[in-house]
């Protein structure tokens, strides 16, 4: 028997059992409750404040104020309770109230105004426990609750990371995403390892997000943590340029009923529902979402060979030549039979989602149990291969997680469904895959006194990826592997300035030889506002299923009778005569051109020094600045010809002559070159003993990178605030394959500047600029130059009373036409509004 479970209904069934502690039995009677009403108001002015949060503490009822301050807590326990006051910019405050079953009983709250100051957030993603930001033995941004309320409406997570120093968010269509930091991107990006509340949201074979298959919507997310650089030491493969971690509210924390209804440019519609409530005198909490998202895309077919220059026209001053057209148009339309253009309109963009969670409130921890199912359509993803259009794809999982002060476990089981086709528009082939990631996760931490603390933890995984012969050759395909990681984390207090952390994870699977990925850090804190850190990293990532074992058309055949006909004719035409006509080059009419993979690939690896500075300087300005060095061995190469050495250069068929074969096979490769062929010709080899053009990967590559982060935060009054980002980044190739063309696929300057405000009458402003240098890009069959862009995006909200909230938001406001990869759709502006109701 393996170490996990064989199946998705095996693994169903061992989370069950292990949630068995949440059962209902073992809720508690529910008893009398009463009523707890109040104003909530500044302190001093006495104006009244909206927006902020008042719930019962430990648990329970929960409200938000309206635009006159007041609140009504419904269902709160008799008896003596504690009632906490919260809103962003204010002293949290908590007031004592005795409840009577059956009855109501008023409780007003003054909040003194407190601007937030870095010394105050704390994070939990940098050691994998809860710390000051201040003292964070990394580089590690908070994503605060205003971006994400004010982001909500357009349901796009990357969206709110945009003005974090050092991140790249490329969008390459309506809802397709690639999110990274410190340089070297590529089409599916997976140098940043994305989790929510732990599990992996990477897709199994191509290791990389489909960020529009969340099954929470975005104003469901509690906080996003994004630590920068290089994080194996803790979480393992694929944290390479870092790590993001989403995290969603536990069901008593948003006790009540809310629905988002939204819509606006691209014929945008959504709607968002969720209910969350307690049980059981507040022991068990529950919490449902269900939603539905619908909109035209900014995605155009590339049928022509002139399809992609007519489409970048607008949005760059650098002339595109020609291109190989797509064979198949976008779904829903059709192609003209004479000029192969698309004809109809594109069929639209929908995702839909439902998930459902139990929390179970012990004396001692807190258990979890949940699960969801996300679907997919329609979006178009740039790929090593070329475009591909998602059919329908079902995303399903489950999640089961106990913890502790001291110890939590967690298991998951995350999957991946084809229930219509991909199609690659290049090749005009149907792809499928159906994958499942069975993952089981335990830790345990033990402070010895004020100066020790170890956190140890483990880990094991199997993935199943089966493509239906599509992208995997039947003999590797239909596969399961294993991985099985251990960590460990030392932090030592010499005194109370200064803290040493070090840190060290091995990972062992069926793909790849062991991995020692080892972290230590020294931070020092003359005062609790100022610290000073030095860190050193190694990580790695591991080649994914497509670099490993693909096979499949990256476009449509190839003709080459035409050349096999001049060859007759030449010369060298006696030396055919044994060969048959139009099988020069096995099928000459047709000759495939192939996508494979190479099971030999070594994992790529970084070793990254850094060195960081944050301060809370006055209590209303904060500072950081990070600048690093870091070199990257190993590059797996993007699809390229003749890099592979199993696939040897090609060879005349045995019917030619010896002595002719030479000069034979030299006239092809020249004759392909001077025809503006040269990957055909560099790429000509033979599959299987037939001729055949392939690109394939090989490990080459040696780079260092540096650059810097900076950031800045400065809050002008208790409502109006300012953040200012700028990031710079430089390189210097040691090594490359032939042929490769290494580039960063990143920017080497960039920057934010980011105003919000947030009165306390219900209205909240938002505007962000957004500056990136133009850059060259090249990754698989696309390599070309992406324009500097500057966008412009603009948030608004006011609460019209405790019940109503409206909202909206308008990314790329003025408009700017762009392409942040080439290869990617050019985007647009995009304005939508909704109304919120909380119930």
């Amino acid at each position: 028997m393996p170490w996990l479970v064989r199946s998705r209904g095996a693994l169903l069934g061992a989370l069950l059992v292990g949630a068995a502690p949440l059962a209902p039995a073992a809720l508690l009677a529910q008893g009398g409750t009463g009523t707890v009403t109040g104003v909530v108001s500044q302190e001093g002015g006495g104006r009244a404040l909206s927006g902020v949060s008042v719930r019962v503490a430990g648990g329970g009822a929960s409200a938000v104020t309206g635009t006159n301050g007041r609140y009504t807590l419904y269902r709160v326990p008799a008896g003596e309770q504690t009632i906490v006051f919260r809103w962003v910019g204010y002293q949290p405050v908590e007031r004592p109230v005795t409840v009577a079953a059956g009855e109501s009983v008023t409780l007003d709250a003054a909040l003194t105004s407190a601007p937030v100051v870095l010394s105050e957030v704390t994070v939990q993603s940098a050691t994998r426990r809860a710390e000051r930001i201040v003292e964070a033995p990394a580089a590690v941004s908070d994503v605060s609750p205003q971006v994400l309320d004010n982001t909500s409406i357009t349901a796009q997570a990357p969206i709110a990371l945009q003005s974090v120093p050092g991140v790249d968010v490329v969008q390459s269509g309506v809802n397709d995403f690639n999110v990274n930091s410190r340089g070297f991107n590529s089409t599916l990006n997976r140098r940043m390892l994305v989790l929510q509340d732990g599990r992996d949201l990477a897709i199994a074979f191509l290791g990389s997000q489909e960020w529009n298959g969340l099954a929470v919507p975005l104003e469901d997310v509690s906080r996003i943590e994004v630590v920068r650089g290089p994080g194996s030491a803790l979480y393992g493969a694929n944290a390479f340029s870092g790590v993001v971690s989403i995290t969603t509210p536990a069901a008593r924390d948003i006790v009540g009923t809310k629905l988002t209804l939204g819509g606006g440019e691209l014929s945008t519609l959504r709607g968002d529902l969720r209910h969350a409530g307690v049980l059981g005198s507040g022991r068990l909490g529950y919490r449902v979402n269900a939603g539905y998202a619908r909109s035209e895309s900014w995605t155009r077919s590339r049928t022509q060979p002139t399809s992609l220059a007519q489409e970048y026209a607008e949005a760059s001053e650098e002339a595109v030549a020609p291109q190989r057209p797509e064979a198949l148009p976008l779904r829903g339309q059709t192609l003209d039979p004479v000029t192969r253009a698309p004809v109809g309109e594109a069929d639209d963009l929908q995702s839909m989602y439902g998930s459902a969670r139990l929390d179970l409130y012990g004396g001692r921890g807190v258990g979890t149990l949940e699960g969801g199912l996300s679907q997919v359509e329609n979006e178009v993803f740039v790929t090593g291969i070329g475009r591909v259009q998602v059919g329908k794809a079902r995303k399903p999982y489950v999640r089961a997680a106990y913890g502790q002060e001291r110890f939590n476990l967690m298991g998951y089981w995350s999957g991946r469904l084809t229930t219509e086709p991909q199609r690659s528009l290049a090749a005009g082939i149907d792809l499928l895959e159906d994958s499942d990631i069975f993952h089981l996760e335990g830790q345990v931490n033990q402070d010895f006194g004020e100066r020790f603390r170890v956190v140890v933890g483990s880990s094991a995984r199997q993935t199943r990826v089966n493509t239906s012969g599509t992208l995997i050759a039947p003999a590797n395909d239909d596969r399961s592997d294993e991985l099985f990681s251990g960590y460990a984390q030392l932090e030592v207090r010499p005194s109370s300035w200064l803290r040493l952390v070090g840190a060290a994870r091995v990972d062992d699977g069926t793909l790849f030889e062991p991995q020692f990925s080892p972290k230590a850090a020294v931070v020092v804190s003359p005062n609790e506002d100022h610290s000073f850190r030095v860190t050193v990293n190694r990580a790695f990532q591991t080649p994914n299923y497509s670099e490993f074992f693909l096979r499949v058309p990256a476009g449509a055949p190839a003709n080459f009778t035409a050349l096999e006909t001049g060859l007759r004719a030449s010369p060298l035409g006696p030396a055919l005569a044994g060969v048959p006509v139009g099988q020069l080059f096995t099928q000459s009419n047709a000759v495939p051109i192939l996508a494979l993979g190479n099971a030999n690939l070594e994992v790529e690896t970084v070793v990254g020094w850094e060195a960081g500075y944050k301060a809370s300087l006055t209590p209303r300005l904060f500072f950081t600045a990070d600048v690093y060095l870091s070199n990257i061995d190993n590059f797996v190469t993007d699809l390229l010809p003749a890099v592979n050495p199993a696939y040897a250069p090609w060879t005349a068929p045995e019917q030619v002559p010896a002595g002719a074969r030479p000069q034979l096979e030299g006239a092809v490769r020249q004759q392909l070159t001077a025809a503006g062929q040269g990957l055909a010709a560099a790429g000509l080899s033979r599959v299987d003993g037939n001729t055949a053009v392939v690109l394939s990967y090989t490990n080459a590559g040696k780079v260092e990178e540096r650059g810097f982060e900076v950031g800045l935060g400065y809050q002008f009054t208790d409502e109006l605030r300012a953040d200012v980002s700028f990031s710079g980044f430089d390189f210097e190739i040691k090594e490359q394959a032939t042929g490769d063309q290494l580039v960063p696929n990143t920017p080497s300057k960039k920057g934010s500047i980011a105003l919000s405000y947030a009165s306390a009458r219900g209205l909240d402003l938002g505007a962000s600029v957004r500056l990136v240098d133009g850059y060259p890009w090249a990754a698989g069959v696309f390599q070309g130059y992406v324009p500097s862009s500057e966008l412009v995006n603009v948030t608004a909200g006011f609460r019209l009373n405790n019940n109503f909230r409206i909202h909206a938001a308008a990314t790329n406001v003025l408009d700017q036409r762009r392409y942040q990869m080439f290869g990617g759709s050019v985007i647009g502006r995009r304005v939508l509004g909704g109304i919120t109701a909380t119930f």
